[in-house]
């Protein structure tokens, strides 16, 4: 659809094909899903936060993935459950700009802070006698830092290189909005978009992905040499579940993007597999953490005790 729209203009996003029997069902699923993605984060970085003995740098570089979660649900669920309710799918052009950067900001935070995640238990398995000296709190606080300014920096000049041009079109080819879609709207000359976007890319999904390969690599070869197997075994487990929430999440991520830029693709899958990565990680990586961790297990269950009534 072509239009004069100007940047104060109106978008329309993919519509959800919602019968009028689905709109009630679609508003208590999308509702419920939030909500216990709110809770069980928050739970988390609550617990993180009140527990002194989970104040060391293994929990502390989780402490910001739930961080990371909660904006790319944030981002996502209350404009979908909204328009779910009124069946619009109309979003301001400044609205669904913030909406894109939030939702790269938390798709590029969660990559880099399971990769810092990762180098931490490269670091604690492989040399575990210098780990209170690498990973001490201010070389901890700077891994932080780094990862996120990456991450902020990087994709402020995405989105400042998106928010220079007009549109010409108003028709969002995705169920949320996202910097891909939002150039298809461009009549004008976006190949400094385009290139900066291919570097972002390379950049964001190549370099995790490179520090990932080596230090599982290099886990995966300690694991062998050890001769205590209950440690082996334990190394191997948490690893193991580290690996499969960072690949799902890589994966589908990449399909998400790429799949822009083929012609050929099938709208379908990806606009599938960039739901996925809104609903999934947000979803699962409190239930994840929290059940594969046993010190955090542990302190979740006492914290529920204490506040809620729970028992185990």
């Amino acid at each position: 659809m072509y239009t004069n729209s100007s940047t104060s203009s109106l978008l329309k996003l993919q519509t959800l094909g919602l019968s009028s029997t689905d709109i009630y069902p679609a508003f208590v699923f999308g509702t419920l899903t939030y909500l216990i993605i709110m809770f069980s984060n928050l739970l988390v970085l609550t617990v993180i936060a009140m527990n002194k003995k989970l104040h060391k740098p293994m929990f502390i570089l989780l402490f910001n993935l739930p961080i990371s979660d909660i904006v790319g649900a944030t981002a996502f669920f209350p404009h979908l459950i909204f328009s779910i309710v009124t069946e619009n799918r109309l979003i301001s052009h400044h609205a669904c700009i913030f909406q894109a950067f939030l939702i790269h900001v938390y798709g590029t935070g969660n990559l880099l802070i399971l990769s810092v995640m990762a180098y931490d238990r490269y670091i604690a398995i492989c040399f575990p006698l210098r780990y209170t000296t690498i990973m001490n709190s201010h070389n901890l606080m700077k891994m932080i830092v780094i990862t996120w300014f990456i991450n902020l920096s990087m994709m402020f000049t995405l989105f400042i290189l998106l928010a220079r041009f007009k549109t010409c079109r108003t028709n969002i080819v995705d169920f949320y909005c996202n910097n891909q879609s939002l150039v298809k709207l461009i009549c004008e000359d976006t190949s400094v978009n385009n290139y900066y976007g291919l570097a972002t890319i390379f950049v964001l999904m190549g370099g995790p992905l490179s520090l990932i390969v080596y230090t599982y690599a290099q886990i995966l070869r300690t694991c062998v040499l050890t001769n205590h197997t209950d440690a082996r075994r334990k190394a191997i487990q948490t690893c193991g579940t580290h690996l499969i929430v960072f690949l799902s999440l890589q994966i589908n991520t990449v399909f998400a993007l790429i799949s822009h830029r083929i012609d050929s693709s099938s709208p379908v899958l990806r606009r599938a597999f960039g739901l996925s990565v809104l609903i999934f990680p947000p979803f699962l990586d409190p239930i994840i953490y929290g059940l594969k961790t046993k010190e955090l297990k542990q302190c979740i269950v006492m914290f529920l005790k204490q506040n809620v009534g729970f028992t185990k």
